[in-house]
């Protein structure tokens, strides 16, 4: 992976080269402080889920990516040129859809990539886009692992790590009066990590996890795991799931610890509109009661107003502020920058996002930054505050529940700054 990012990087000089040579130091005269002017306009790519476990994700997520593209355009652009019409590929729920999307998404020479939705996935192909020296950048990718990933400086993570969801699952679960716990989570990074982050702080508050309890989120049957709840005897469960947890809780229901027995709790990958209506199309109010956390996604409430007059037709929004941000932080860092090359604006994103002049939209930052004005980009997922793994230092996370005709409902946001 290193060599190849060395070619792109002598490819990038060399174009840097002939540009100096043909333009002398002109520039557009928008660019802020940094880097020479450095390439064309600011390409961008998407690996996200049009299809498979995760597709409920795609529609917010592209449309939002869109969105902030017209945004940014709008307001002029970067460095004086309009970005052009985001292009992507779907994710597809399987690592090798994935990579083959990522390696045809790269073929097209994007400067940075949006996706992948799932932890898993962007896994699947992270040392591709990273080792090709491009910016990658996911809005719901929560699985811990990427904190420390060696990812050469080129990813990043607009989604809190699950080390800072966790401790709000526990603290809701523990709130509701629970001491006896039963935890199933997916076998992959984002299900392991979140299952931990969540019995740590279950257990540092008193509670005792009865059952934490992996499975192949591939089976077709849970029935065994179901019976793995019901005999720890728990007075709440947590399923840490995607698509699949439908059946997870429609077993759980059956067996008799669904909702209406035991306390119930989902995290991001349950959180969806139609949950209800999936696990029991005849009687929604089966979940009545169920509760979850998830990064905030509804609480910029003009945002939400725009996008949807952008985008009539979509009804999920999870994760559509995430992946937003990511867009509008790459564009500044890239104006700030003066360059398209990755390797030079890759080096601005953490910086945009605390530390300097507060501003909340790509036109108010732009200008300050050709003021050449430090600024501190506050998102409309929230304040970003990166540390220097790339991701946010603290989180919104949201409370959700299902009332009695299985209509999702917020039941409040609490600022997460993760365990010390």
């Amino acid at each position: 992976m290193r060599a190849s990012r060395i070619r792109r990087c002598a490819v990038c000089l060399s174009v840097t080269a002939l540009v100096v040579t043909a333009c002398g130091n002109g520039g557009d005269g928008e660019g802020g402080g940094g880097g020479g002017d450095q390439g064309g306009a600011l390409q961008l790519g998407y690996v996200l889920p049009e299809t498979g476990q995760l597709a409920y994700l795609g529609p917010p997520q592209i449309q939002s990516a869109k969105f902030a593209i017209k945004t940014i355009n709008d307001a002029g652009g970067v460095r004086g040129q309009q970005v052009p019409e985001i292009t992507g590929a779907d994710e597809g729920g399987q690592e090798a859809v994935a990579v083959q999307s990522a390696d045809r998404v790269l073929a097209r020479g994007p400067d940075a990539i949006i996706g992948a939705a799932a932890s898993g996935m962007s896994l699947a192909f992270i040392d591709n886009v990273t080792g090709s020296g491009v910016v990658q950048c996911s809005g719901s990718n929560t699985a811990p692992t990427f904190t420390n990933y060696d990812d050469g400086g080129f990813y990043f993570r607009t989604a809190p790590s699950d080390a800072l969801q966790g401790p709000v699952l526990g603290k809701v679960i523990r709130e509701d009066g629970h001491n006896r716990v039963a935890l199933v989570a997916r076998a992959d990074d984002y299900g392991r990590g979140l299952m931990e982050s969540t019995r740590r702080a279950l257990e540092q508050a008193g509670a005792t996890v009865v059952l934490a309890q992996t499975y192949d989120p591939e089976a077709t049957n849970f029935q065994q795991l179901v019976q793995q709840i019901r005999n720890a005897r728990p007075d709440a469960a947590a399923v840490i799931a995607f698509e699949e947890g439908t059946q997870i809780l429609q077993s759980m229901i059956e067996a008799g610890v669904g909702p209406r027995q035991i306390g119930v709790y989902g995290a991001d990958g349950l959180r969806s509109e139609e949950l209800a209506s999936l696990v029991s199309p005849g009687d929604p109010s089966v979940i009545s009661g169920m509760k979850g956390t998830a990064p905030a996604s509804a609480a910029n409430q003009e945002y939400i107003r725009q996008l949807r007059q952008f985008a009539p037709d979509l009804r999920e929004l999870q994760f559509a502020p995430q992946v937003y941000d990511c867009v509008m932080i790459i564009a500044l860092a890239a104006h700030k920058a003066n360059s398209t090359d990755p390797a030079a604006f890759a080096r601005e994103i953490n910086g945009i996002t605390k530390d300097g002049q507060k501003c909340t939209s790509f036109r108010q930052c732009k200008d300050l930054l050709n003021q050449n004005r430090d600024i501190d980009y506050d998102g409309v997922s929230g304040p970003l505050d990166f540390i220097e793994q790339g991701e946010p230092g603290q989180a919104t996370i949201e409370v959700y529940t299902y009332d009695r005709s299985g209509a999702l409902r917020t039941v409040r946001t609490e600022l997460s700054r993760g365990q010390g």
